[in-house]
């Protein structure tokens, strides 16, 4: 390929060289660069690619892409631009051969939600025909290939290495979480999506290797609606306007509010032994009953959600009904049948706004108790500890304080600092370190009539500890309890 045709989209000056030259491979990562590679200097929180260009030039390096002012040498083209993290977007598009253009991208922004509705929509649109790709939180999925995520929405080079792949597996759309950091970054920048969503917004995010603050996230996730067709929005959002005040794409919305594009009435809370549910009434731009396996409110958003977006690919009301009806996400209330006598549930619920979303949720089920499983991340903001100790401290009936990444950090130490939070509340709380044996005593102390959540680690398999990521999936940890219990009443 010649690098002209990998920057067509860009504007750049030459300093020096020319870019009437052949490459062979796109690279970010020095370690990663052959002979006549062209390589992305990406100045990042803890390396600057910037100080690689010797190395590269060494391995056979023939082209780098700079956004400042380097020392190269004489025979290596150097190509400036005013951003590398936007070149590497727009040149890894040019170099898999621009294959979003060949696909429906449907992007979700939001604090909540993004997880359960790509998948919501993924199933919808697969049972009307459509061979759907998807891009998250716990996975990339190309046909029959599952990619394990690293970050929500990945590096732009993976992206598109992505599309491409779904290109050539049949794909015809992909729906794809997008991170306030990954269009921060310009992870996304020069995708054509033709639809954007908006589910919700909430403080989140907010510290010194993320956004610098409220208004910077806010702002962050309204660059979706200036690269978008169409933008699908939550109306009920306090946040709304403000995300939406620079938007230049067409505008529908969903919610509870009578100005509603797409919207929820009559409202009924769905239970049976070990399962919780929700029925509602569509109105407005699409009209029919529909009935989820999963709880609460969100679940009404998450699928008005999906049921906007599959109304513009014309799937009929049926298909969706049946679809919805069976939609279930990994670790996103994922309920686990271990009894008749009590709900078991798994959720990634891992902050304050998502914790207290979740448990006024649960509440509303009138359980004969609430008890939530949770631990906090170490070398993570101590604020968040806090606050999730008073949100279960006031909400859940029993709190069963346990360990959850610790990190760097002590395990006990992250255990006391969540503690000082309950302590402004009333809230009755054990504290068990391990666990798996924190998930035995909910099982074992369970009461009839309880509902049980284990928040924080959802989908994720494994225990990060002094840097080394160990096997944990609490699935896992729940069938071995139930087969190692002497309680009687549980499903074996």
């Amino acid at each position: 390929m010649k690098l002209t045709k990998l920057l067509e989209r860009l504007n750049y000056e030459i300093l020096q060289g020319n870019d009437d030259i052949e490459i062979t491979e796109l690279v970010n990562d020095s370690r990663k660069v052959c002979e006549g590679s062209v390589f992305v200097c990406i100045s990042g929180a803890v390396v600057d690619g910037h100080n690689f260009i010797n190395d590269v030039a060494e391995k056979g390096a023939v082209a780098v892409i700079v956004e400042k002012e380097v020392e190269a040498p004489e025979h290596m083209t150097v190509i400036k631009v005013e951003d590398t993290r936007y070149a590497l977007a727009l040149t890894s598009a040019a170099y898999f051969g621009y294959p979003a253009d060949e696909l429906k991208v449907i992007g979700i922004t939001g604090t909540k939600g993004k997880t359960t509705t790509t998948y919501m929509v993924k199933s919808i649109l697969e049972g009307v025909g459509h061979k759907v790709g998807l891009i998250g939180t716990i996975e990339a999925i190309i046909g029959d290939e599952v990619i394990p995520a690293k970050n929500t929405t990945p590096e732009s080079f993976t992206i598109h290495q992505y599309f491409r792949k779904m290109v050539d597996a049949g794909c015809d759309a992909v729906v794809m979480e997008v991170s306030s950091q990954g269009l921060m970054l310009h992870r996304t920048a020069g995708i054509p999506f033709e639809i954007g969503i908006f589910t919700n917004l909430g403080e989140d995010h907010i510290g010194p290797n993320e956004h610098k603050d409220f208004e910077d996230y806010k702002r962050c996730k309204g660059l979706l609606f200036k690269q978008c067709k169409l933008g699908i929005a939550n109306v009920d959002d306090e946040h709304f306007e403000d995300v939406f005040k620079e938007a230049t794409c067409k505008i529908e919305t969903f919610g509870f509010s009578e100005k509603a594009d797409f919207r929820a009435n009559d409202t009924e809370l769905v239970s049976s032994p070990g399962h919780l549910g929700i029925s509602y009434k569509v109105s407005g731009l699409a009209n029919f009953d529909v009935e989820i396996d999963i709880p609460g409110k969100f679940s009404v958003y998450n699928s008005l959600t999906a049921i906007a977006v599959c109304s513009h690919f014309n799937v009929p009301a049926e298909k969706i009904i049946e679809a919805l009806r069976v939609a279930k996400v990994k670790g996103r209330i994922e309920m686990v049948k271990v009894s008749n006598d009590f709900t078991l549930m798994i959720d990634y619920a891992h902050n304050a706004m998502s914790l207290e979303s979740l448990l006024s949720t649960l509440k509303e089920y009138n359980p004969k108790r609430l008890v939530c499983l949770f631990g906090c991340g170490g070398n993570r903001a101590k604020s968040r500890r806090y606050e999730m100790g008073e949100v279960s401290g006031n909400l859940a009936d029993l709190t069963i304080i346990t360990s959850d990444n610790p990190r760097f950090e002590e395990p006990q130490d992250i255990i006391d600092d969540i503690k000082i939070g309950i302590g402004k509340t009333d809230g009755e709380y054990v504290e068990i370190i391990d666990r798996k044996e924190a998930i035995r005593y909910a099982i074992d102390e369970a009461e009839v009539g309880d509902v049980i959540v284990l928040a924080g680690k959802g989908h994720e398999d494994y225990q990060e500890i002094k840097g080394v990521k160990y096997d944990m999936d609490e699935r896992v940890l729940i069938a071995e309890v139930v087969k190692e219990s002497k309680r009687a009443n549980l499903i074996r």
